[in-house]
């Protein structure tokens, strides 16, 4: 069960609890947030949805998520649920969750996370007649598509020939004022422009150095500050994602050469510890939290991120921020590193399954680098 197949499980609970009788609430959420439970939680994933509903139907969140708690048991799939704190919900799968999370990350490939929950909408986009505002909405564009909608773009003027060479931006935008007619017609995007010309820096570069900061914050180029987004080193946050990814290729063009290829399983040879670590405190756990979510050799704190992409995916598209994207990915890169040494086996030991499991692993959070940056449309390189 995937997080977008256990959201609808989840919802389709509140309804029936409704439809039966034992719940009471005028209008119902369109979508459930489920996401890796975060430090003092348990199972696979958690959801606030009792704490969200026990206003309007006036009723304790903690009474109100047992009784979703007594549906969901029901459900194929489910082999346990807890309440938690002040009425999270947290819910284990059956079998190996994570190795299916796993398996559904590589048979998705790179539109791992994409969906159609807003299919049928139309999304009219207007940009200012500035750099950073036109690669803003191509960006929010872009992760709109990916959610099922269809975006119509405008700008206050035609782009620049600089910024459809050099920034990837559509040729074709046209020039008009920003009120369309579709299902939904945003305020102009007028981000903080940036204080120097950002197409020296390439396009890849000058996209994340447009994208990384929120809107509403100055993006970091000019001077001396541009060529820290040029830069090789780890104090550069798109190298460490792309690096990230380029090493998840070459450890797959490395393990292929020692004959053995990625399969999802456990991550330790049977007998071992688990590469996790406990926390303490209630809630789901995202990258948009408070404080990391990894600690060295982790491995759980990067199945966490990669099972919250569809969320993280879902509130960029929602909040037309694509900042929380690049954030989410940066988060996954550093959460990737302390795990790469430990895939391929070392001096005369032979592959193992924990060894394949590694690779799986390291291969799907390639796939969620690879595919986040194209959705803000910068390279994933192969080799770096």
């Amino acid at each position: 069960m995937t997080p977008v197949e256990l959201s609808r499980t989840v919802l389709h609970a509140v309804r029936r609890a409704v439809d039966e009788g034992e719940l009471a609430v005028a209008v119902l959420p369109e979508r459930v947030v489920v996401a890796p439970p975060g430090p003092g939680g348990c199972g696979d994933y958690a959801t606030s949805v009792a704490l969200q509903l026990a206003r309007p139907a006036g009723q304790p969140a903690p009474a109100l998520a047992e009784l979703l708690r007594t549906r969901l048991l029901r459900t194929d799939g489910i082999s346990d649920v807890v309440v938690t704190g002040p009425g999270f919900l947290n819910i284990s799968l059956d079998g190996d969750a994570d190795g299916r999370l796993v398996r559904d990350i590589l048979r998705a490939g790179p539109r791992y996370g994409h969906s159609d929950t807003l299919a049928g909408q139309t999304v009219d986009l207007h940009a200012a007649h500035d750099a950073r505002a036109v690669v803003l909405m191509d960006a929010v564009a872009r992760v709109l598509r990916s959610q099922g909608a269809r975006p119509r773009l405008t700008c206050a003027g035609p782009p620049e020939d600089a910024w459809v060479r050099i920034l990837g931006v559509p040729s074709d935008i046209p020039a008009g004022t920003g009120t369309g007619t579709g299902t939904g017609t945003d305020a102009p995007l007028r981000p903080v422009p940036a204080p120097v010309d950002p197409t020296p820096l390439g396009r890849d570069a000058a996209r994340w150095a447009l994208l990384h900061p929120a809107p509403h914050d100055r993006p970091h180029i000019g001077d001396s500050r541009s060529e820290q987004h040029l830069a090789q080193r780890e104090t550069n946050p798109l190298f460490r994602v792309r690096y990230a990814h380029a090493r998840t290729r070459a450890l797959l063009r490395n393990a292929a050469d020692l004959g053995f290829t990625p399969e999802p399983g456990p991550l330790t040879p049977e007998g071992d510890g688990p590469l996790t670590s406990e926390g303490t405190g209630d809630g789901p756990l995202t990258s948009e939290g408070d404080g990391p979510v990894t600690a060295d050799g982790d491995a759980q704190g990067l199945i966490q991120l990669l099972a919250d992409h569809p969320r993280v995916l879902a509130a960029t598209a929602a909040h037309r921020a694509p900042d929380r994207l690049a954030r989410h990915l940066v988060a996954v890169a550093d959460a990737l590193a302390p795990l790469l040494p430990s895939v391929l086996p070392l001096g005369d030991e032979k592959p193992s399954a924990a060894h394949r499991a590694r690779l799986a692993l390291a291969e799907a959070a390639g796939t969620v680098l690879a595919g986040g940056l194209s959705l803000l449309g910068i390279d994933a390189p192969e080799h770096l």
